[in-house]
């Protein structure tokens, strides 16, 4: 069963991923933060490593990552297309290959509301890229998480979830129409219902996992919106400056890198696993009746949708999770 209950951390919408980690060490430490070299990403890499963590960024532009991290010792680069198959399994070989120990992976890349496109498999955009290539690179990596004795998998998704939940007869919009946002939804669903089932899987292994909704932030992500759309939802001002209101949930880069880091080094998550957090806590359920848009949808923490899915997962990636656990 999901503890999806408050704890009343002492963070809030406005707490800075650097407040996070204040007087944390996390020297010895090894992180992969997917997309970390821009947005929430470069924030939750910044953050991680001024605790002392050394932290590879895997990047499908390398030359626009080298010189984003340029200013922060204590990073390194790799290539990594997380709709490029090939791509996932030579990235995850060469860490393995290192020995390493994986104490904190942090799957942050993602898209958002593109017009329709599809990986080579055939797979949609969204779903390759925000869920099936990270759940492929979390089930690659798992050797490398067993031996940390302690690792922690960070999802993130959004409030988008909100959207949609999950098609399992037609994932990749081969039969029915195709809505940009609907796939986004879908697809933060599914991060959602990743983390549950891997916490599930991997607990036995001292493998827990969280997701989390980081706020509204303006980044790159937002590209295939129009100004008038970013507008309507109340991120800009009449002269098209961003808007930064935390207690309406709307952040900057730093206040929402925040949660993800707080899921991937806070001792207040101790023995806990599985949950959907926000603005450094974790989030209520949102019922049909809640007034103001906060919380986590009661379709994205399913354990039943969230075992169906990552059967399929396994089903259309061809990779599969192997551990001492027992599947229940």
């Amino acid at each position: 069963m999901t503890f999806q209950t408050p704890l009343n951390s002492g963070f809030g919408p406005s707490t800075t991923a650097i407040e996070v980690v204040a007087g944390r060490d996390l020297s010895g430490k090894v992180a992969i933060v997917t997309g970390g070299y821009a947005g929430i990403g470069l924030e939750t890499v910044r953050a991680l490593v001024s605790a002392g963590a050394s932290v590879i960024v895997p990047a499908r532009d390398p030359d626009r990552a080298r010189q984003a991290l340029t200013d922060m010792p204590g990073t390194s680069l790799e290539v990594l297309d997380l709709m490029e198959p090939g791509s996932i399994d030579a990235f995850a070989d060469r860490f393995l290959a290192s020995g390493k120990a994986l104490h904190i992976l942090v799957n942050n890349a993602g898209i958002m509301a593109n017009p329709l496109a599809r990986d080579g498999r055939g797979y949609e955009s969204q779903l390759s890229t925000n869920h099936l290539g990270h759940f492929q690179l979390t089930v690659r990596l798992a050797p490398a998480l067993r031996r940390a004795e302690g690792a922690r998998v960070v999802a993130v998704s959004s409030r988008g979830h909100w959207i949609s939940g999950i098609d399992l007869d037609d994932p990749n919009f081969d039969r029915r129409a195709y809505d940009p946002w609907i796939a986004y939804g879908q697809s933060k669903t599914a991060n959602i219902l990743f983390a549950l089932m891997l916490d599930r899987l991997g607990e036995s292994d001292g493998i827990r996992a969280f997701s989390l909704h980081p706020g509204a932030i303006l980044t790159n992500l937002s590209r295939h919106m129009t100004r008038e759309q970013i507008q309507a939802q109340g991120a800009l001002d009449e002269d098209g400056s961003p808007i930064i209101d935390p207690a309406r949930g709307i952040k900057n880069a730093q206040q929402g890198a925040a949660t993800s880091v707080w899921c991937a080094t806070s001792s207040q998550l101790q023995g806990l696993g599985g949950v959907y957090c926000e603005d450094c806590d974790v989030a209520i359920v949102a019922s049909d009746n809640l007034e103001e848009p906060r919380g986590v949808r009661p379709w994205a923490i399913d354990p039943d949708m969230a075992s169906q899915l990552w059967a399929l997962s396994e089903h259309l990636t061809g990779h599969v999770w192997r551990s001492n656990s027992v599947r229940v």
